[in-house]
């Protein structure tokens, strides 16, 4: 049972941004990275909160997004 303190953020809405779990995963997981580096969080969070559940918070509010790597030619 969460605590709290604890956010739940739900993965159907993220999904539908993001398109794939897979994606997803690597996207949350890249920006809890850099949240755990000390980047400031995009949106209010509880100072508890772990790097991971705010990089969902940030994905699901619209901060964090997914660039498109654009093939480079002859490859």
């Amino acid at each position: 049972m969460p605590s709290s303190s604890s956010v739940y953020v739900p993965i159907e809405p993220l999904m539908e941004k993001i398109g794939s779990i897979y994606k997803l995963v690597i996207i949350a997981a890249r920006r809890a990275l850099e949240l755990n580096e000390g980047a400031p969080p995009l949106v209010e969070a509880d100072p508890k909160a772990k790097p991971s559940t705010v990089a969902l918070a940030e994905i699901a509010a619209g901060k964090v997004s997914v660039k498109a790597k654009r093939k480079t030619e002859g490859l």
